[in-house]
């Protein structure tokens, strides 16, 4: 099944990194539910895992605690796994029981979002890449998506440097 299409490409917002990790090691710590809740989401938000169907069509239903107690709930719906070279994932705010609900910050953040990621080797380490753009949203969402991008760079880089600490504990 072909993967939706931005709207626009300056609507996409791209992640880059190289981690000094195999593209095997890397793949597994992206898509296994003990390493996912020890490295992903945003600093000093602990996720909880509350499933994992690493599967096309699967979902990884997972909640990130807030200080204030709050805990935010989010929902991937897996589209392609190309294991371990790329992996395509439709993103969402949700309840604890994964049903679909607006940012609990922002009413207009779009409802859909599509990660797709890829896994290079090169030079004995793994370039990560990631481009997520929103898919079946109103012009208004995709305008609040794009001017969420300086955000969400300043929260994945948290995110990212988490993993970058995360593999280097689990290669030693």
């Amino acid at each position: 099944m072909p993967l939706e299409t931005p709207y626009a490409e300056d609507e996409v917002f791209t992640l880059s990194r190289t981690f000094d990790a195999s593209p095997a090691l890397l793949w597994d710590v992206l898509t296994r539910a003990e390493h996912l809740a020890k490295w992903f989401g945003p600093v000093g938000m602990p996720l909880v895992v509350k499933s994992l169907d690493f599967t096309v069509g699967g979902t990884f239903l997972y909640g990130m605690q807030m200080p204030t107690g709050l805990t935010m709930w989010g929902k991937w719906v897996f589209r392609d796994i190309q294991a371990p070279k790329a992996l395509a994932y439709v993103v969402s705010f949700c309840t604890e029981a994964g049903a679909p609900v607006r940012h609990p910050m922002a009413p207009l953040w779009p409802l859909e979002v599509l990660a797709v990621q890829t896994l290079t080797e090169k030079d004995g380490k793994t370039v990560y890449e990631s481009r997520s753009y929103p898919i079946n949203a109103t012009p208004e969402e995709r305008a609040v998506f794009k001017a969420g991008h300086a955000s969400m760079q300043m929260g994945f880089s948290g995110t990212l440097a988490q993993l970058e600490a995360y593999l280097a504990q689990v290669q030693s």
